[in-house]
C-alpha cells in the first residue's frame, strides 16, 4: 500500500486524516444526505465502505437493530469475493482467521446397509489456477466488522444509525435535488415508533426480502418455493465423522440430506440439515419445529457416525424461496429514456434463493460493488446520471442467473437417491463439480454497452474476458522487484485501470508502442488521463495507467521509462514507483503466456473500478481508448 504522499502520517496507515465531519455527534438527523442507504447487512455495508472514502459524499445508513450482528446467518465467501476484499484491503486478514475449503467430499447410503453412510467421492474445492484467492468460510458478522472498520477509519468517521427502520420512500421525480423523502420510524425503547424524515438524492434499499425500499416504489419479487424445511445451526460437537473439518454433502437413504461446512477457530461447524416437506400454503413456522428437531434429524443422517452437541451457537428453520423482482430501480420501463434512477435494490431486496450453493452474501456485495463506484462517479461530477441506468441492466441479469442455477441445484441436493442411475459419482457429486466455476463466482459477464466493449480485439488476450472480472496474474514490479499480483493494484477506490501489455522486443524506449502511448496520454488533448482529470488532481486520479513488459526485471531500466509510468504526484511532487511491472520469469509465471497475451503486438486492457474487463484495444489504438471512455465520463 501507499501513504505518506503529502506529508508523513504516522501510526495506522489504514486510519485516514479525517475529513470535515458534516455531522455534529449529537445523534440529530441530518435534513438532507447524498445517499441513504437502508440495511446494516452485507449489501449495505459493502456500499457504505465505499461512499466513506470520499469526504464531499454525505452518506447515512440505518438499520432497524439497536447495534451490529454478532452471529449468524451467511459464512461462505467465494474466491469472487476474495478478491474484491483485496480491492478493499482486508483479504489478508480474512484469509487468517476464516478456514479455508481445499476439499469437498460427498457421502451416500451402503448398497448393502442403506441406513449407513460412506464417502462416495471427494473433489478438489477449487481448481488449479481459478484464482489467487481461496474459498473460505467465516461469520457474516465478521465481514460485517471489516466493512464497519474502513468506514470508521475513512476520511467521512462514517458510523451507522442504528435504531432507526425505513418505513417508507417517496419519490418526486421533478424535483431535482433531494427527489427522495425517506420516513425513518425510530425502533430503540426509548422513542420506539416515533418518526422523523430525511430527504436524499439517492436511495439504496439493502433491507432485506421483506424490503420497505422495494414496496415503497412498486416492487415485488416473484418466483416460488420448493416448499422444504430446512434448518441450519452452528454448532460446537464431538463426533467420529471423518470429514467434520472438510466441506460434506451427505445424501442418506431416509433421514435426508445435510451439508456440513467447518467454520473459522479450528471447533465450531455450521449444519445445513434436511427436515420436512411443506404444504401447498404451509410455511415453516407453522410446524413449530425446534434446534432438539434438527440435532435428531442430523443424528439420523449422519449414522453409523455419532454426533454429540455440546453447545448451540446460533440455528434457525427456513423454507426455500427463489425470487427475482423486475426490476433493481425506481424508473419504469417506459421512462428509462426521459428519467434517471434515483432508487436502487441490492441483495435479498430484490432476489432470494437457498443458502446451500453458498451465493447469498457474495452476490449481494457484488450487487453494491457494483453500485459503488457508479454513485460515486455521479455524485463527484464525473459521470451522468444516466450512468446509473447500468445497474439494473448489468445486476439484474448476474440475479436472474443466479435465481435459475439456485433453483436446480436447490432440486439436485433434493434428488432422492433412487433417481440417480449412474454408476459413478453421484449426481449432486457430478452436478458440484460441473458449477465448480459458477459457485466460485467467476461466471459473470457483463454485456456490451458504454462500460463494455465489443469482443473486436478479443483474440489480442484471449485469457482477459471482456466483460469478465480481470483473472490476475503474478508479475515482477520493476522499480523494486517485488513479485505480486497484478490484480492487487486494482483498489477499490472508483479509479479505472489501463493496463499496457509491451509487445515483443518493447522496453519502452522512444520509437516504440508504449513510449507512443504514454506521450498521448500525457500531451495529447483528448488524452483520456488529461480530459478526466481536474487540473489540481494528481494524473491518474481518474484512470490510473500502468504498463507491464515481457522482459525480466534486470533486463529493464526503469529511468528510462516514459513519465506517464513514473508520474510525480502529491502536494511535494514525489515520484510513484508503482506503475511498471514485468513477467515473473524467475518462477516461470509468464503473464503473457498465462493470460493468452499477443506476444508481438501486446494491448491495452482496460478495467473498470469494480474489476470488470471492459474493454481490449491495440496499443496504437489511442482514438479508439478517448472515445471509449468519452461514452460515459464527462470532461473535467
Amino acid at each position: 500500500m501507499q501513504y505518506h504522499l503529502n506529508g508523513f502520517n504516522p501510526g495506522d496507515p489504514d486510519i485516514h486524516p479525517p475529513a470535515f465531519q458534516w455531522r455534529d455527534g449529537s445523534g440529530a438527523l441530518p435534513d438532507t444526505v447524498d445517499v441513504l442507504i437502508a440495511g446494516c447487512g452485507p449489501a449495505g455495508l459493502c456500499l457504505a465502505a465505499q461512499l466513506a472514502a470520499v469526504p464531499e459524499i454525505r452518506t447515512m445508513i440505518v438499520e432497524p437493530k439497536l447495534g451490529p450482528m454478532e452471529k449468524g446467518q451467511a459464512d461462505g465467501i467465494s474466491v469472487r469475493s476474495m478478491e474484491m476484499f483485496q480491492a478493499f484491503g482486508f483479504a489478508e486478514k480474512v484469509k487468517r482467521e476464516s478456514v479455508r475449503i481445499n476439499e469437498s467430499t460427498f457421502w451416500t447410503p451402503k448398497s448393502d446397509n442403506p441406513d449407513h453412510i460412506y464417502r462416495a467421492g471427494r473433489v478438489q474445492d477449487v481448481e488449479d489456477g481459478m484464482s489467487e484467492m481461496p474459498h473460505v468460510l467465516i461469520n457474516q458478522a465478521r465481514v460485517q466488522e471489516l466493512f464497519l472498520d474502513i468506514m470508521r477509519n475513512a476520511p467521512t468517521r462514517l458510523e451507522p444509525d442504528y435504531g432507526f427502520k425505513l418505513v417508507d420512500v417517496k419519490v418526486d421525480p421533478a424535483v431535482e435535488d433531494y427527489p427522495a423523502t425517506i420516513t425513518l420510524e425510530r425502533t430503540g425503547t426509548d422513542r420506539e415508533g416515533q418518526r422523523e424524515t430525511v430527504r436524499a438524492r439517492y436511495v439504496a434499499g439493502c433491507d432485506g426480502a421483506r424490503s420497505n425500499v422495494r414496496r415503497s416504489i412498486g416492487g415485488a419479487l416473484h418466483g416460488d418455493a420448493a416448499r422444504q424445511a430446512w434448518g441450519v445451526m452452528d454448532v460446537l460437537a464431538v463426533t467420529d465423522f471423518p470429514d467434520y473439518r472438510m466441506k460434506a454433502l451427505i445424501q442418506s437413504g431416509n433421514g435426508g440430506t445435510m451439508l456440513i461446512l467447518p467454520r473459522e477457530g479450528g471447533y465450531l461447524v455450521r449444519h445445513y440439515v434436511e427436515l420436512e416437506s411443506l404444504g401447498d400454503e404451509e410455511r415453516a413456522a407453522d410446524r413449530g419445529l425446534t434446534i432438539d428437531d434438527i440435532i435428531a434429524r442430523a443424528q439420523q443422517i449422519i449414522a453409523p457416525y455419532s454426533f454429540d452437541v455440546k453447545d448451540v451457537v446460533w440455528w434457525s428453520i427456513y423454507e426455500i424461496g427463489h425470487r427475482l423482482t423486475d426490476k433493481f430501480d425506481d424508473v419504469p420501463e417506459d421512462e428509462v429514456a426521459t428519467r434517471n434512477p434515483c432508487v436502487m435494490l441490492a441483495g435479498d431486496a430484490c432476489h432470494t434463493h437457498s443458502p446451500k450453493a453458498g451465493q447469498g452474501m457474495n452476490v449481494s456485495m457484488g450487487d453494491t460493488f457494483n453500485l459503488g463506484w457508479k454513485l460515486i462517479s455521479v455524485l463527484t461530477g464525473r459521470a451522468d446520471p444516466s450512468l446509473l441506468h447500468s445497474y439494473t441492466r448489468e445486476r439484474w441479469a448476474a440475479a436472474k442467473g443466479l435465481v435459475e442455477f439456485d433453483h436446480q441445484w436447490s432440486r439436485v441436493v433434493g434428488t432422492r437417491l433412487e433417481d440417480d442411475t449412474e454408476e459413478d459419482l453421484p449426481r449432486f457429486a457430478r452436478e458440484f463439480i460441473k458449477n465448480l466455476h459458477y459457485t466460485s463466482g467467476l461466471t459473470i459477464q457483463y454485456e456490451p454497452s458504454a462500460l463494455i466493449g465489443e469482443a473486436t480485439h478479443q483474440a489480442l488476450a484471449c485469457g482477459f474476458d471482456i466483460g469478465m472480472r480481470f483473472h490476475s496474474a503474478p508479475v515482477i514490479r520493476l522499480a523494486d522487484a517485488k513479485p505480486m499480483q497484478l490484480g492487487h493494484t486494482v483498489e477499490a477506490d472508483a479509479r479505472w485501470r489501463v493496463f499496457a501489455f509491451a509487445g515483443a522486443g518493447d522496453a519502452g524506449q522512444g520509437g516504440g508502442a508504449i513510449n507512443a502511448l504514454c506521450t498521448f496520454l500525457e500531451n495529447a488533448p483528448d488524452s483520456p488521463v488529461r480530459r478526466h482529470a481536474r487540473e489540481a488532481e494528481d494524473i491518474d486520479a481518474v484512470i490510473d495507467v500502468r504498463a507491464v513488459f515481457q522482459q525480466s526485471f534486470r533486463h529493464l531500466d526503469y529511468g528510462a521509462m516514459p513519465f506517464m509510468l513514473r508520474p510525480h504526484k502529491g502536494r511535494f511532487g514525489l515520484c510513484d514507483y508503482e506503475k511498471v511491472f514485468c513477467a515473473d520469469l524467475k518462477c516461470g509465471d509468464d503473464i503473457f503466456e498465462m493470460r493468452g497475451i499477443n506476444r508481438e503486438r501486446g494491448c491495452i486492457v482496460i478495467v473498470r473500478p469494480d474489476q470488470h474487463v471492459a474493454n481490449i484495444l491495440p496499443l496504437d489504438a489511442h482514438s479508439q481508448l478517448a472515445e471509449f471512455f468519452t461514452g460515459f465520463l464527462l470532461a473535467a
